[in-house]
């Protein structure tokens, strides 16, 4: 799911937040290039955890923490600042959402799955 194609829901859903409104500066001067590169990153975390999961760890796993630790400081660095609050809902919605859901499990059934658990896991350690 790119923004472009839901930009009107995202805005709807999530335009009166400082995370919107930092999203807003922080891309707004981004060429295709740098989109491609700021979504391709996010999507090969999400095959590493598709990997991770496949090896047989659990989502408490050392190797899906540093996953997770990962995820939230790609998304802060390349998106907005992506809080311990943020992290949690948006590994609600990666198994709530069916667009994410898909999105992230065409890397591996369960992928989305085993990502909100990992995010739930490491917000509730802090």
């Amino acid at each position: 799911m790119t923004n472009k194609n839901y930009s009107t829901e995202i805005r709807e859903r999530w335009g009166d937040t400082s995370a919107y409104r930092e999203h807003e500066q922080k891309t707004k001067n981004y060429t295709k290039e740098k989109w491609a590169e700021a979504n391709y990153g996010l999507m090969a975390i999400f095959a590493e955890f598709a990997a991770c999961k496949a090896s047989g760890v659990s989502a408490d796993s050392d190797e899906a923490q540093a996953l997770v630790a990962k995820l939230q400081a790609h998304i802060t660095a390349n998106y907005y600042t992506c809080t311990d609050e943020i992290l949690a809902g948006l590994g609600k919605m990666y198994v709530a959402d069916e667009r994410f859901k898909k999105n992230i499990d065409k890397y591996g059934e369960g992928t989305a799955a085993f990502a909100a658990e990992g995010i739930r896991i490491y917000v509730e350690k802090k």
